[in-house]
């Protein structure tokens, strides 16, 4: 039996396609962005089929490149970007709206509303999760209440929902013409529609955003066979066995399968998993609860996460909107160039601030600016928005679990900036350590699939695969870490309590 395995990473900026041999070594890659459609602000928006025509192509493009055919792969695994919500037409295959993402907040009227009614936990002890925008139920309630002729169609089971791995997987095993309409236990959980408890659909939660169950994907695990690629020809017959939203995915291909054992992925966001095995447990510090996995028929694992809105994808604003860079991977250099922040510290809460705070009203605030600052403090501020928000969710993390971390493992993108990574360890006084493999995502995504067909027996043959490259020790004063710490906190304070009604005022109006 073929030994390779593919995995389908559909991220939020790009596609793209990894195929991994039998020892978790990277054999071939092929990736391709998408636009990011921004109708005004706080709307954030991707085009369905753009991205699936760019899962087939890189598909293509990664067979291509590994010299394999779909008879030389043993399955396909599919990770994605969680909670951004599709509903489409099970007859056309055609999206009725796009992809409203995770980051978008036009929904933050009617949670509001909620949370005014119910508290900001008032679903928490069913799903997990606090009511915010983030999620995906009021993002499909929206479509469904703005898209003419929507909720009749959906009372009428022509709609179908998924988040990005459910329209991939769809249209891999056919579109409307049989494709399977199925998520797992991961991306269901990140809904605001599943009982972590039973594993299934919710039937109060689907009544309090009026949504019918039938548009709704099964769910099942996060490792086993669903089903066969129909299309694209070039990888037909290929088994896909394995399903994990984004973080999740990131978190296996660590192989941190137990309890306490916790990763931190710098990507457009960043997002900090502590497993807690299979019990459930809820925070007290600003956290979410979530399922880390499950394999097959056996208990799920679960998770405490800290959701980071903004972090890589500050790089790509100032990239996009500034021109400071011209690519995403001068920031380094460009922050290298001065010694220091210079004063200025960078709270990118353009969607409000996730955890630890859960503060909608928060918005991007670039304080401490003198005449002193240049491009470059601002790239270096940028970078360590990041470490300085991933201290805070560590923050969360020890107060919910009584223990310090003793080190922090990470992965993403980002993590190929030694400049970021130092200052990390540095803020939080522990060291930080890269793996060999960074792009863990895609791999956990591979290891899920491979077990699931027999071509890695258990979780104890995977975790032998994970190889440390580099460890950045902490290198700065206790004094120095605490005063950068307080600056940094009186910034975040600065963001708040910036949205109320003349604000929104504005927001509609551009």
């Amino acid at each position: 039996m073929t030994d390779h395995v593919i995995a389908i990473d559909q991220g939020t900026t790009s596609t793209r396609a990894i195929v991994f041999d039998g020892a978790g070594g990277l054999v071939a890659t092929a990736q391709r962005e998408h636009e990011q459609i921004f109708p005004r602000a706080g709307r954030v928006e991707h085009d369905p089929v753009e991205i699936w025509t760019n899962t087939q192509w890189v598909l293509a493009r990664a067979l291509s490149q590994a010299g394999l055919a779909a008879a030389d792969v043993a399955a396909i695994g599919v990770t994605n970007q969680r909670e951004t919500a599709i509903v489409w037409d099970r007859r056309t295959g055609r999206p009725i709206h796009n992809a409203l993402v995770w980051q978008d907040t036009r929904t933050q009227p009617q949670i509001d509303r909620l949370i005014d009614a119910h508290g900001v936990d008032a679903f928490a002890d069913v799903t997990g999760l606090p009511l915010a925008t983030y999620f995906s139920a009021s993002k499909i309630a929206w479509i469904l209440d703005h898209v003419d002729g929507a909720r009749d169609a959906a009372r009428a089971g022509d709609l179908l929902f998924g988040t990005t791995d459910t329209w991939v997987v769809w249209n891999l095993t056919g579109g409307s013409d049989g494709g399977l309409h199925l998520t797992d236990v991961t991306n269901a959980s990140r809904t605001l529609l599943m009982d972590l408890r039973t594993l299934d659909w919710s039937d109060e939660m689907l009544a309090a955003w009026d949504i019918p169950r039938a548009m709704l994907p099964e769910i099942r695990s996060s490792s086993e066979v669903y089903g066969e690629v129909v299309q694209p020809r070039v990888a037909r017959g290929i088994r896909i066995a394995g399903i994990l939203g984004d973080q999740q995915a990131a978190t296996f291909g660590q192989a941190a399968f137990d309890a306490g054992q916790s990763k931190n992925t710098y990507g457009t966001g960043n997002f900090l998993l502590v497993g807690t095995g299979t019990e459930l447990v809820r925070s007290d510090a600003g956290l979410i609860t979530t399922v880390a996995y499950r394999i097959g028929d056996a208990r799920a694992h679960y998770a405490l996460e800290g959701s980071i809105a903004v972090t890589g994808s500050l790089i790509q604003w100032l990239r996009d909107n500034l021109g400071i860079i011209s690519d995403s991977a001068d920031v380094e250099r460009l922050a290298r160039s001065v010694d220091d922040n210079g004063g200025a510290y960078f709270v990118p809460a353009f969607s409000g601030l996730f955890a630890p705070y859960w503060r909608p009203d928060a918005r991007g605030a670039l304080v401490g600016l003198t005449r002193y600052v240049t491009k470059a403090h601002i790239a270096r501020a940028a970078l360590e928005a990041t470490a300085f928000q991933t201290r805070d969710v560590i923050a969360a993390v020890v107060s919910d679990t009584g223990h310090d971390l003793d080190e922090l493992r990470v992965d993403g993108g980002m993590t190929r900036n030694d400049l970021l990574l130092q200052f990390q360890a540095d803020i939080l006084g522990i060291p930080v350590v890269r793996p060999r493999v960074v792009e863990t995502t895609a791999l956990g995504a591979a290891y899920a699939a491979g077990l699931a067909v027999g071509v890695w027996p258990d979780l104890d043959s995977l975790r032998g695969y994970w190889q440390e490259d580099t460890r950045f020790e902490p290198r700065m004063s206790d004094d120095e870490r605490a005063r950068r710490g307080r600056m940094w906190d009186k910034a975040v304070q600065k963001s708040m309590d910036w949205v109320d009604d003349d604000a929104r005022i504005l927001a509609d109006t551009v």
